[in-house]
């Protein structure tokens, strides 16, 4: 199970609040959030901030508001890659991060998947970069279903939501 660590200060100082499940309500902890330091992986509402494994020494360089008030760390996801939309053709699973789809895979493109457990995102290219999508659990049929223009895929990551 992952951590995530919220200090008041910039930097990794000032007052701190650590939370490794569901924290629906930060606001009794501390009143900002200027950095996070994040080690893995209720009704939380409002604007959403995806976090990788990595440290933020300040949470305004990064865009993130200082006042944030839950957080859901995620545990390992898994997923299933296909070749072929209606979840058909070759089939591949992962369970981690995915640097390069085509080295790993022998694939290019991914015209549908089934998110089994944890958030995604999943990026047009290689190494983490182009355009992004947000994938959550559930059955995409088609590349249409997250919303890309077409079926390239190049490099897949795990998420952690802040709300």
């Amino acid at each position: 199970m992952g951590k995530i660590t919220f200090y008041e200060d910039r930097a990794f100082q000032g007052r701190s609040y650590e939370c490794t499940t569901d924290c629906p309500n930060l606001q009794p902890y501390f009143s900002r959030c200027n950095s996070i330091q994040v080690e893995e992986r209720p009704n939380c509402q409002g604007h959403q901030y995806f976090l990788r494994r990595g440290e933020y020494p300040t949470t305004a360089m990064d865009g993130l508001s200082d006042s944030i008030r839950s957080c859901h760390p995620h545990s390992p996801g898994e997923m299933k890659i296909y070749e072929r939309d209606e979840l058909r053709g070759q089939m591949s699973e992962l369970t981690d991060d995915c640097l390069s789809v085509q080295d790993r895979f022998h694939l290019t493109e991914i015209h549908s998947l089934n998110v089994l457990e944890g958030s995604w995102i999943l990026y047009e290219m290689p190494n983490y970069r182009g355009r992004q999508y947000l994938l959550r659990p559930g059955e995409y049929r088609r590349f249409l279903d997250w919303g890309a223009p077409n079926a390239k895929v190049g490099s897949l990551r795990r998420v952690m939501d802040l709300y």
